[in-house]
């Protein structure tokens, strides 16, 4: 197994509700901090130089599709939309916030990024509405009703893969 890396504590919290429209174009654009953290102005919207209007002019210009949502950070912006090739399946993109530019999901050993705690939080609640939902209409009236998403202990992986490895089911964590 991979090295288990130190990562950052996590709390989100809501930041505001926006609605991206073109044409049949329809996202829900949640804007979410992540907050706590050194460099809150990377993480929290009201601390970062970058007005939260800024992700709906690049959604304009990214040549995004679809009905779906968006989750917005400072750092990071991801597109969920409900695929046009089989509406039951969500498909994600990802941007940086700041310019738009394309990240990819793409993460070790073949597998790909799909959400943080918030964002699975927020894909949760959206795909329950859309599940629920008998037309586009009534999916688009339903929004995440917003709570903190914290992460207990953001260490416990990597204090399992210690203890596995002094107990040697494991080597090299």
């Amino acid at each position: 197994m991979q090295e288990v890396k130190p990562c950052n504590t996590y709390a989100a919290r809501p930041s505001g509700v926006a609605t991206y429209c073109d044409g049949p174009t329809v996202y829900k654009v949640y804007y979410v901090d992540i907050y706590g953290r050194q460099e809150p102005e990377r993480y929290e919207w009201d601390r970062c130089e970058l007005p939260r209007a800024t992700v709906i002019e690049h959604l304009a210009t990214a040549g995004v599709e679809g009905v779906g949502f968006v989750v917005a950070f400072p750092h990071i912006t991801k597109v969920f939309r409900f695929a046009p090739s089989a509406e039951t399946v969500m498909h994600v993109r990802a941007f940086r916030t700041t310019d738009f530019a394309p990240l990819d999901l793409q993460r070790e050993e073949g597998y790909l990024e799909f959400a943080c705690y918030a964002e699975a939080v927020i894909a949760a609640a959206e795909y329950e509405l859309w599940a629920r939902a008998k037309t586009v209409e009534e999916y688009l009236e339903g929004t995440w009703p917003g709570a903190e998403a914290r992460i207990a202990d953001h260490t416990k992986l990597r204090r399992y893969m210690e203890r596995m490895q002094a107990q040697g089911k494991v080597s090299g964590v």
